[in-house]
C-alpha cells in the first residue's frame, strides 16, 4: 500500500480553483490567460503559459469556463457550473473545493 503524495495532481486542482476564484472577482468575469498567469504566480505556482491553458482546457471540459481565443492568448469567462463550484452548491471533479465561508 502506497501512501505517496500526488504533488502535480494537488497542485494543478489547487490552480483550477485560484483561476475560478479570480474569474469570479472580475466585474466582466473574464481574465486572459496572461493575467491567469501572474494570478497564481502570488499564490507560488509558477507555471508558463501552456501549462495554464491546460488547466483552462480543463476548466472548459468541465463547462466550468468558456474558453475564447484571442491570439496566442485565451480568454477565459467564468459559467454558471463554475460559480456553482465555487459556492460549493456542487463539486467540480479535479478543482479544490473551496473553504465554507465565514458566517
Amino acid at each position: 500500500m502506497s501512501f505517496e503524495i500526488d504533488y502535480a495532481r494537488i497542485r494543478r486542482e489547487e490552480a483550477r480553483l485560484i483561476i475560478l476564484k479570480a474569474l469570479a472577482e472580475q466585474t466582466n468575469e473574464s481574465l486572459s490567460s496572461s493575467m491567469l498567469e501572474k494570478v497564481l504566480a502570488t499564490y507560488a505556482i509558477h507555471e508558463v503559459r501552456p501549462w495554464v491553458h491546460q488547466q483552462l482546457e480543463y476548466l472548459q471540459t468541465m463547462d466550468a469556463i468558456r474558453v475564447t481565443l484571442a491570439g496566442s492568448v485565451q480568454i477565459a469567462t467564468l459559467k454558471d457550473l463554475g460559480h456553482r463550484h465555487l459556492e460549493r452548491h456542487i463539486a467540480i471533479e479535479g478543482v479544490k473545493r473551496p473553504s465554507r465561508s465565514e458566517d
